[in-house]
């Protein structure tokens, strides 16, 4: 999120099949229909891993089979071009009647008028089964502009043998550890093996070269908004000690404990792997979704686990944000029900399952949650149906000027704090005060 447009998942070169500008051209945004009146619905889908493809094909040969009148032809796209893509089709009304993406796009395509309200066209049941907190991540001025259907929160990917030589608690969703607890832990697995003053295994690496997500997602642990309803109901900055208490552990860990290497800085999650199968790393924050390049690449006997981030205390206990991948219908479409039933076709608990188990994704779908292949204990499926529930829209979602706001404010003023350039109230300052301009540009 699915974000740096990460979407849900940063996508390997050469793996994601390029759509051209020509291809989503003839992506017929008035569903062109066949002379003897049966209906053609176009469905984008941004699936890249085989299995994924696979499954999503699987399905529409499915549909069609059940549905003779009313067919859906599959058209693949890539996460990397898709936002820009959208929107050229979009503006000349070609755009294709069912949309793969991601929460974070859904706001200014849907305050575009360009998807529609699927309120009234949305089955009880799929409305059922799809928690509130997942329907609040595709919700904008009122109105639903998705269906939320995979989603990734973070999770530490751990080395087993290094957390057991080191003889430390072992958490669970039930019993997480604390941030306090957490940073101590680093400590105990920070070593100096051969006791020459440089430091062979950091406790933690944190990759942050696309710092501003997950350090507003975790912050929901600790009670942080990060933006706020103003009194006049246009959305503000706040950065206060809530905001801020992941963001200064992470600083402490890099700058004064050392524990967590500067190099992770300038790292992606996959940039870390190689160094954590070394040894060189403990622990890994990263996306659900990285335990499947742990289990392709990791060397043979290389024992790993799958844990919880840790827990701010209080209410908000394991809360963390998520942007969900959505499905859509353009407000142009013109069999919008039609549509919608496709998507909640896919959206079946066992369909929606078999497209989480591709993706190495959770399902939003309660039932499917509970789906046995989902619930393995095996490469850590469990760990994250145990935190599901704990998952939150991301502050980024529903803010209109959010995409400016974290490319010229948010990315640079905490790259510059991670690397200890200034203190937290510089950070403030920045976050705060050059994000106020331009979020009040976009809600004149």
């Amino acid at each position: 999120m699915t974000g740096a447009k990460r979407a849900p998942r940063a996508v390997l070169p050469g793996v994601a099949a390029i759509v051209s500008l020509s291809l989503l051209a003839g992506c017929g945004g008035a569903s062109p229909d066949s002379a003897d009146g049966k209906v053609t619905l176009e469905f984008l889908s941004l699936a890249w891993q085989k299995q994924s493809v696979d499954a999503n094909k699987r399905l529409v040969r499915q549909w069609n089979q059940a549905h003779p009148d009313v067919r859906v032809r599959y058209v693949q796209g890539s996460w990397t071009t898709v936002h820009d893509q959208l929107l050229t089709s979009f503006e000349g009304g070609e755009a294709p009647d069912i949309i793969h993406d991601d929460a974070t796009d859904l706001t200014d395509f849907a305050s575009g008028g360009y998807l529609t309200d699927l309120t009234p066209y949305l089955p009880e049941e799929l409305r059922a089964d799809i928690p509130r907190a997942a329907w609040q991540t595709t919700t904008y001025q009122g109105g639903v502009y998705g269906v939320p259907f995979l989603q990734e929160p973070r999770v530490l990917i751990a080395n087993t043998a290094l957390l057991r030589q080191a003889d430390v608690r072992i958490p669970t969703a039930r019993h997480p550890w604390t941030w306090a607890e957490f940073e101590t832990v680093s400590k105990e697995l920070t070593r100096d093996r051969n006791h020459d003053g440089r430091t062979d295994t950091y406790g933690v690496a944190w990759s942050l070269k696309e710092p501003v997500t997950q350090s507003m997602n975790l912050s929901l642990s600790t009670g942080g908004k990060v933006f706020v309803k103003g009194p006049d109901g246009k959305n503000r900055l706040r950065f206060g000690a809530a905001e801020s208490a992941v963001p200064r552990l992470i600083q402490r860990q890099v700058n004064e404990d050392r524990t967590a290497p500067t190099t992770g800085l300038g790292m992606a999650g996959a940039d870390t792997l190689p160094g954590f199968f070394a040894g060189r790393y403990a622990m890994l924050p990263l996306n659900f979704s990285y335990r499947q390049q742990v289990r392709q690449q990791a060397p043979d006997g290389f024992d790993w686990t799958v844990l919880p981030m840790p827990s701010g205390g209080g209410a908000d206990g394991l809360a963390q944000g998520v942007a969900p991948q959505t499905l859509s219908v353009a407000r142009d479409s013109g069999h919008k029900q039609a549509a919608v039933d496709f998507i909640a076709f896919l959206n079946r608990a066992d369909h929606q399952a078999g497209l989480a188990r591709g993706d190495w994704l959770l399902p939003t779908s309660t039932r499917a949650l509970k789906d046995p292949a989902i619930n393995a204990h095996r490469y850590g499926w469990k760990t994250g149906v145990d935190v599901a529930a704990a998952l939150r829209p991301s502050p980024a979602l529903g803010i209109r000027g959010y995409a400016e706001w974290k490319d010229k404010v948010a990315t640079p003023a905490y790259q510059e704090f991670y690397n200890g350039a200034f203190g937290v109230g510089e950070l403030r300052d920045r976050l705060v005060g050059d994000g106020r301009r331009i979020l009040d540009r976009y809600q004149r």
